[in-house]
């Protein structure tokens, strides 16, 4: 396991490196002159000479990525060029409200659609699997906006529940009044599509000849489904969640604008607008090393999960 874990660390430096490199260039050679960007369509010559000197951007382009990957392994990011904010502190306090929301969300949707899908496959071909099927089918098919609306308007507008925006600096009442609404709209969007493939995955499991061994033996359901199915249909979900989560932060974007909520999310949204470079290349590179750390972690996992996986 040890061994394991320090060939996937030394692995993940040149890839990290890869994206540095992509990100750089991208941002380098076809991102548009920054200079220009913050200057203005009424900046003079002068002016935007005067910011390339203050961003450094007249040096040459290998002494910009040398600055860049000293930014990376200090963690100082600079100041946005939007808010003059240090980008560090910027991450930092906006990402408590994206976990606070994400993260439940996240829990909510796995946790429902694994009962839900292992249901369904049990019973598959019934009234109660088609109709599951159907409603998850046309639910897919619906755009977040719609529901976002429709929530907004009865639990908020017209029965009072919930509020329609806000957000405060007291985490218990950002979660018990902000957050339950989006919270809820999210979770029940990401269930239809979660509890299809999931099922897929128990329906897969059941068609195997252990189950039938299993049940030749005088086992019970419970026991078959539960330790026997659910662990090795355990597997393809923890793959499919290691996917999900760096799209908790990307799929914040739009919940957090909808929502009025002051996270991450909404910031990247608004730097991209402003062509705040430094917030947005941080991004790009915290989103894949998390990426990176969090397949690494999933791999570690399979073994724990099921011991015939061997970790080589």
């Amino acid at each position: 396991m040890t061994a394991y874990l320090i060939r996937r660390l030394w692995q993940m430096i040149p890839t990290l490196l890869g994206v540095v490199l992509l990100v750089f260039f991208l941002f380098k050679f076809f991102g548009g002159d920054p200079a220009e960007i913050l200057g203005g369509m009424a900046a003079t010559e002068e002016q935007i000479n005067a910011i390339r000197e203050q961003l450094g951007l007249n040096q040459p382009w290998w002494v910009q990525l040398g600055i860049f990957l000293k930014q990376i392994v200090t963690f100082d990011w600079g100041n946005s060029w939007a808010t003059n904010e240090k980008v560090s502190q910027l991450f930092l306090s906006r990402m408590p409200a994206t976990l606070t929301v994400m993260v439940p969300i996240l829990l909510l949707e796995v946790l429902l659609a694994i009962p839900l899908a292992m249901g369904v496959a049990y019973v598959r071909g019934s009234l109660t699997d088609r109709v599951v099927m159907i409603t998850t089918t046309i639910a897919v098919s619906v755009s977040l906006l719609v529901y976002v609306i429709v929530f907004q308007y009865f639990f908020a507008f017209r029965l009072g529940w919930f509020p329609v925006q806000g957000w405060s600096d007291s985490f218990w009442t950002n979660l018990s009044t902000y957050t339950p609404l989006p919270v809820i709209v999210v979770s029940l969007v990401a269930l239809a599509p979660q509890t299809r493939l999931y099922r897929s995955f128990f329906l897969d499991e059941l068609g195997h000849d252990y189950v039938r061994t299993a049940r030749a033996k005088g086992l019970t359901e419970k026991t078959v489904l539960m330790k026997h199915v659910l662990r090795n249909a355990l597997i393809p979900i923890m793959t499919n969640v290691s996917v999900l989560l760096p799209g908790v932060f990307v799929g914040s974007f739009l919940i957090e604008v909808f929502f009025s909520i002051p996270g991450l999310g909404r910031e990247i949204l608004l730097a991209v607008n402003r062509s705040d470079y430094p917030v947005i290349q941080a991004f790009a590179i915290y989103l894949a090393a998390i990426t990176m750390l969090v397949n690494l972690i999933t791999d570690l996992l399979y073994s724990l999960v099921d011991p015939r996986v061997v970790l080589k």
